[in-house]
């Protein structure tokens, strides 16, 4: 009922309550007979004046009375029906009941459609820990499986049409033919990881769907242990460098390092280097014999002027100085080929990562930067407890940019550019992970057919650290990936303003200072660690 309504009927009801007990009032005052008929005294009804008054008088204020009793009246019964009529709907009944009815099961969507209704997406955590960004439009806060994990709320860097799945190898293979069929998809790659005891699975989309609606329909095979997307990551270099003849004279890292002083002490002889890359032109002068062994596991072995340009900022060693000139490298092309660029995957840079530390790695170079990948976090935390030094660019995605994987993970060292005033690289990425910072503009490095080229970006600067990182390593074997962090930090010359510790870590490499004190360094940790085993 609306209010206009209700006011109305309560007007109504006022003027008939009104009326009612006008009428009842005047046959009470007009029973029997009139004055004239005999003596007011033998009529009940005619009650003298309390003040001397007339009986017509009298009568009027009787009659108000009977107003006022009868408006009363019809405001307590206008009461009681608007506190029936606008009384609140009762507040809704929240069912508490602890019992959570089981997920249900799904079914494969048509493709380019989205399952209806609340999907099963695990809230991503902050940062890169845990189911990371599986945001509304994932699928919601529902959990998914542990183990499965979908790409973070806006994420695109990664194959559309391809997952990367976790499967014990104690699964038939008839049995992951039948799941392929199930959900039409293409089983592509699959291989057993020492480093982490995986065995990980490439598998193809081939009806449209998504990859985190597919990964949402995996989670619910028993036999897949987990999936995630195939993340792609980007090689952290200007790709536009020219070449040049060589000139001595357009070296100027080695002076900012200090590698003249250093190399009296070390040339990072038999220590193995991996650089994970593109491929790398072993044919170039300045690299002749410092390939140990090359894994091409993108499939295509042709070289590439950003993996050659790495390569040769670690190890060349004939018309140019690179800063372990005496080390072993072994080369790992992980990244595919595209005109002005190059990209690879999780699944190759794992491949990267296992093969290298099975051939003894003790240094990796990363040059790569992209989105936080849990199966990438796994593999480099496994391959740090095995005392090998990660190494990685800090990316080139600017001041604004978030922290770019791997450089960001805890694990692993990351390095930012400078330039030759000791200026930081513009392009670079900031942030408080970052640990130092090495010379990465306008760098003259080895690049294919036996040319040389101009490089800017974080990517060279990693390498020239990868190098640093083996000179302390042959002075002393024993250091451990804390040692070397330590070392690293604790004699960077300082060049960035107070409290830039965001911008330039703990300052510029100081190659010559940081092997002078590898030696003592290495003896304190060891004693300290045998102090500790008493």
């Amino acid at each position: 009922m609306g209010r206009g309504t209700f006011i109305r009927l309560l007007l109504a009801a006022v003027l008939a309550v009104a009326s009612i007990t006008d009428g009842a009032h005047a046959q009470n005052l007009e029973v029997g007979p009139r004055p004239s008929d005999g003596p007011p005294s033998q009529f009940p009804g005619n009650f003298p004046p309390r003040d001397g008054g007339s009986p017509s008088n009298n009568r009027h204020n009787n009659k108000a009375i009977w107003y006022v009793v009868g408006g009363t009246a019809a405001v307590i019964v206008g009461t009681i029906i608007g506190v029936q009529v606008f009384k609140p709907d009762p507040p809704p009944r929240i069912d508490r009941s602890p019992d959570i009815p089981p997920l249900q099961p799904i079914s494969l969507p048509p493709p380019g459609q989205t399952p209806p209704g609340k999907g099963l997406g695990k809230q991503g955590n902050q940062g890169n820990q845990g189911n990371q960004g599986n945001q509304a439009n994932q699928g919601g806060p529902a959990a998914l499986r542990n183990g499965f994990n979908l790409p973070p709320l806006g994420e695109t860097r990664f194959v559309q049409d391809e997952v990367m799945l976790d499967i014990p190898s104690s699964v038939p293979t008839a049995t992951l033919d039948a799941i392929a069929a199930r959900h039409r998809m293409t089983r592509l790659e699959t291989q057993t990881f020492r480093i982490t005891g995986r065995t990980l699975h490439r598998w193809r989309l081939d009806a449209g769907t998504t990859v985190p609606d597919m990964i949402r329909v995996l989670a619910r095979e028993q036999q897949i242990a987990g999936g995630q997307p195939l993340y792609l990551f980007d090689l952290a270099q200007d790709m536009s460098g020219s070449t040049a003849s060589l000139v001595n004279g357009d070296q100027y890292a080695p002076e900012k390092l200090g590698l003249t002083e250093a190399h009296r002490l070390a040339t990072g002889n038999r220590v193995l280097v991996a650089v994970i890359d593109s491929g790398v032109d072993a044919s170039h002068p300045d690299l002749a014999d410092a390939v140990v062994a090359n894994l091409d596991a993108a499939n295509d072995n042709a070289p590439h002027a950003h993996g050659t340009g790495m390569a040769g900022a670690i190890a060349a060693h004939r018309s140019m100085l690179g800063t372990a000139p005496r080390v072993g490298l072994l080369t790992v092309r992980a990244f595919s080929v595209r005109p002005n660029s190059a990209d690879g995957t999780t699944f190759n840079i794992i491949k990267g990562l296992d093969w290298a530390v099975e051939r003894g790695a003790r240094v990796i170079n990363m040059s790569f930067a992209g989105p936080s990948d849990p199966r990438l976090r796994d593999a480099l935390a496994r391959v740090a407890k095995r005392g090998v030094v990660l190494v990685a660019a800090a990316g080139n995605a600017g001041p604004q940019s978030p922290p770019l994987f791997p450089a960001a993970d805890p694990n692993v060292i990351a390095v930012t550019a400078t330039d030759v005033d000791d200026k930081l690289f513009s392009g670079a990425n900031r942030g408080n992970h970052i640990a130092v910072a090495a010379p990465g503009v306008d760098i003259l490095a080895p690049s294919t057919g036996g040319t040389y080229q101009f490089t800017t970006g974080t990517s060279v600067a990693s390498a020239q650290v990868s190098g640093v990182v083996a000179l302390l390593l042959e002075r002393n074997p024993s250091l451990t990936p804390a040692d070397v962090r330590r070392i690293l930090t604790r004699t960077a010359k300082a060049i960035g303003p107070r409290g830039g510790e965001r911008d330039y870590g703990s300052g510029l490499v100081d190659a010559h200072q940081a092997v002078s004190s590898a030696r003592s360094s290495g003896a304190t940790a060891a004693a300290a660690a045998k102090t500790k085993t008493k």
